[in-house]
C-alpha cells in the first residue's frame, strides 16, 4: 500500500539524526511502552463511543507505536515493519487451518480452541494456559486463562452452574471475615472475582466492560447525592447512612425514568 509506503517515510524523517525531530529521536522502546498501553485504551473508548473520526484517529496513534518501534529496530539493523507482517501473515495463516487448510468447524468456539491447540504446539508448551504479562489488567486475565481452559473442556456448561461457585466463594468469604482473617479474606475475595469473571464470560459479556459501566453508575449515583446535599446546604459527613441510602434509591429511580424517556 503506498499510503504505509509514505508512513514509513515519514517516520525514517522524524528519526533523521541530523534533520530529524528531538522528540522522536530520544524515544526508545522502553519509552514508548506507556504510549502503546494509553493509546490502546483511547482506541478501545472511541470504538465504545461508535465515532467514525475517532476511531481512525486513535487507531493511527497506536499503529504509530508500532511502526515507531520498528524503525528504532531497523537502524539497529535488527528488523523492520515487513518482518512483523512476514510474521503476522504466517501466524494468521497457521492459525486459521479452516480457511487456508482442510480443517472442517462449525462455529467460532470451535475456532478458539483450534487456536489455542495450535498455540500450545507452537510453542511447545506444556500447558494450555498462558503465561500473560504482569502489567496486563487481572480480570484480562482471569477471562483469557478461562477461555483457554474451557477450550479443553474444563469449563461448566451452564452460567447458571458458574453461579453456584460464586454462591459457595461468598459463603467462604464470609467465614473468613467473621474468623477476621484478613489474608485469607484476600484469597477468597480473589477468587470470588475470579468466579464472578467466570460467569460473565459464560453469558458472553466481557468482565472489563461490565465493571467499567458499574464504575460509571456508581459515580453518577454518588454525585447524584452530592449535589442534592449541597442543594440541602447538608454535608455527607454529617449525613445518616440511612438518609444516603435513600437519596442513592432516588438516583437510581431517576436513571430509570431517563431510559424510559429516551
Amino acid at each position: 500500500m503506498k499510503e504505509i509506503d509514505k508512513l514509513l517515510e515519514i517516520i525514517e524523517q522524524l528519526r533523521h539524526p541530523v534533520t530529524g525531530c528531538p522528540w522522536d529521536l530520544k524515544q526508545t522502546p522502553e519509552t514508548l511502552k506507556e504510549y502503546i498501553i494509553e493509546e490502546a485504551h483511547e482506541l478501545t473508548e472511541a470504538i465504545d463511543l461508535g465515532k467514525k473520526d475517532k476511531i481512525i484517529e486513535e487507531a493511527g496513534d497506536l499503529l504509530l507505536q508500532v511502526v515507531l518501534i520498528s524503525q528504532i529496530f531497523k537502524e539497529k539493523g535488527a528488523f523492520q515493519l515487513k518482518d512483523i507482517a512476514n510474521e503476522l501473515m504466517d501466524k494468521l495463516i497457521r492459525r486459521h487451518p479452516h480457511v487456508f487448510g482442510d480443517v472442517k468447524v462449525s462455529s467460532a468456539e470451535e475456532v478458539k480452541a483450534n487456536w489455542e491447540k495450535i498455540k500450545k504446539n507452537e510453542k511447545q508448551n506444556k500447558s494450555i494456559l498462558s503465561d500473560y504479562p504482569d502489567s496486563m489488567p487481572p480480570l484480562q486475565v482471569s477471562k483469557r486463562i478461562s477461555e483457554q481452559a474451557s477450550s479443553v473442556g474444563f469449563d461448566w456448561d451452564d452460567p447458571l452452574r458458574a453461579l453456584e461457585k460464586v454462591e459457595e466463594e461468598i459463603a467462604e468469604l464470609k467465614i473468613e471475615i467473621i474468623n477476621k482473617n484478613n489474608k485469607n479474606c484476600t484469597e477468597e475475595i480473589g477468587d470470588l472475582i475470579f468466579a464472578t469473571a467466570n460467569v460473565s464470560r459464560l453469558l458472553k459479556i466481557n468482565p472489563d466492560i461490565a465493571l467499567r459501566n458499574a464504575n460509571n453508575k456508581f459515580k453518577k449515583r454518588f454525585r447524584f447525592i452530592e449535589n442534592k446535599l449541597k442543594d440541602d446546604k447538608k454535608e455527607m459527613s454529617e449525613t445518616s447512612l440511612d438518609k444516603l441510602e435513600a437519596i442513592w434509591k432516588e438516583a437510581k429511580i431517576n436513571e430509570k425514568g431517563d431510559k424510559n424517556g429516551q
